[in-house]
């Protein structure tokens, strides 16, 4: 667990990709500026449109590299959660940056508060198709026999990975591909946690919810896109949105 220590901030669904030039140079600056002060930054997953391996030399994402190696070693902690654009970020990322990656879910303490940080594709139980594809997906041997595949094998599975996944989304339910209330409430409870933050489902929203007698709080973080980003921030016991630049 985190203890609260100064100034904690929040991102996630940042989907970088050289193809969004404007969200990268967005992210740069933040990383440059907002967040210097920051004692800490949680990414919860999908920093990345999709990540082939920790051997991918796209120039954009070696700016990215060193623009979060800067960050952490002006004094600022960045600790990293995998999405299901970017499970393949590994130890190799972080140590080229000084990131750390976090365990999904992951409990820490923020103002005395439990709370419990995921990513928030785990919580679309409604999803049976994703759930199954994101097990048979993150198979270590999967994942091993693809990482043992050229950079450009792997680029080209991914290009076609993402056409087939937009065409499967636009044909589910909005409803089907948001979160699941039970599977919310026995998360917060099997880790006896009061606060949940994720992204994911580009919903951003402050969500009350009882658990028998216990009050808790559901936030749900924005997605950045070219012209904005969000921010969420835990200050001195008390919690704020504010934007990137």
């Amino acid at each position: 667990m985190t203890p609260d220590l100064g100034e904690s901030l929040f991102v996630s669904d940042l989907h970088l990709a050289p193809e969004r030039p404007a969200t990268i140079a967005l992210f740069l600056r933040f990383l440059a500026g907002r967040a210097r002060p920051a004692r800490q930054l949680f990414i919860l997953g999908d920093l990345f449109e999709t990540w082939i391996g920790d051997d991918d030399d796209t120039a954009a994402y070696v700016e990215v590299r060193r623009a979060l190696r800067a960050l952490t070693q002006s004094g600022t902690r960045c600790a990293l959660m995998r999405g299901n654009r970017d499970f393949l970020l590994g130890r190799a990322f972080c140590q080229d940056t000084g990131c750390t990656l976090l365990r999904d879910p992951s409990l820490h303490h923020f103002g005395g508060e439990r709370t419990l940080l995921m990513h928030g594709d785990l919580l679309c139980t409604d999803d049976l198709a994703y759930q199954r594809f994101r097990r048979r997906i993150r198979n270590p041997l999967v994942t091993w026999l693809f990482q043992r595949k050229s950079l450009a094998s792997r680029r080209a599975i991914a290009a076609d990975y993402r056409r087939k996944s937009g065409a499967a989304t636009s044909a589910k339910s909005k409803n089907i591909m948001d979160v699941n209330p039970s599977t919310v409430a026995d998360y917060l409870r099997r880790f006896r946690a009061t606060r949940l933050i994720h992204g994911h489902t580009h919903r951003p929203d402050e969500h009350q919810l009882m658990l028998a007698a216990t009050s808790a709080r559901r936030t749900v973080l924005a997605e950045w896109h070219e012209d904005r980003g969000e921010v969420l921030v835990h200050r001195a016991g008390h919690w704020h949105r504010e934007g990137a630049d």
